[in-house]
């Protein structure tokens, strides 16, 4: 099992094995591997990981739990939930954001379930009503630092049908400026302007 945490567009890998996803990263000459669980280490990696020069981490323990609790001590934890919209065309729903094709999503409110979250978010930031979720996809985390902290991001991706979409409206507020019903060879086009989680998050259909 593995746990992936992307730095900007840099994966870091928590694993108990070597997977041959993880294997393929390891063989790159600016990939940082350590097998070796202490917290100087944990530090070590997360320095290692914001450098330029180094394009993955691998970290492998025997007690994933463990090296999880480890990294997570590091991070202020920020919740979030989002959707993967498909219609009645077999169409998926995609945002354009600050430039760059995203899936609906935000964070999470006191007091709500992670899976009312992301209809919620779904419906603020599209306009759609009545979207209907159909089981959770994945969880991806991605890290970055705001007010002086290191935030890492836990976004918990459900799969959704909007069986009437109506009309989309995109959140301005949220600099949505546009909205995109994609089959999957549209899909390709976009992903190449996306962000790694959200490739990870569109791989589950295939």
């Amino acid at each position: 099992m593995y746990i992936k945490i992307y730095f900007n567009d840099k994966p870091l890998f928590l694993c108990d094995e070597m997977t041959a996803e993880i294997k393929e990263y390891a063989h790159h000459d600016d990939a940082i591997l350590i097998d070796e669980f202490s917290h100087p280490a944990v530090n070590s990696m997360i320095h290692e990981m914001r450098q330029s020069k180094v394009h993955a981490g691998i970290f492998i323990h025997k007690d994933l739990n463990q090296l999880r609790k480890a990294v997570w001590r590091k991070f202020a934890l920020v919740q979030a939930g989002g959707g993967l919209v498909r219609n009645g065309d077999e169409k998926y729903l995609f945002i354009l954001r600050r430039g760059f094709w995203d899936l609906p999503k935000g964070k999470l409110d006191p007091g709500e379930t992670i899976e009312h979250c992301a209809i919620r978010e779904v419906m603020e930031e599209t306009g759609i009503e009545g979207v209907i979720v159909e089981g959770p996809l994945l969880i991806t985390y991605h890290t970055y630092d705001e007010s002086g902290k290191h935030i890492l991001k836990e976004t918990h991706w459900f799969k959704m049908i909007a069986p009437k979409p109506g009309e989309l409206t995109p959140q301005e507020e949220e600099q949505i400026t546009e909205l995109r019903w994609a089959d999957k060879e549209g899909m390709k086009v976009l992903l190449r302007n996306t962000f790694p989680s959200i490739r990870d998050v569109v791989k589950t259909l295939f």
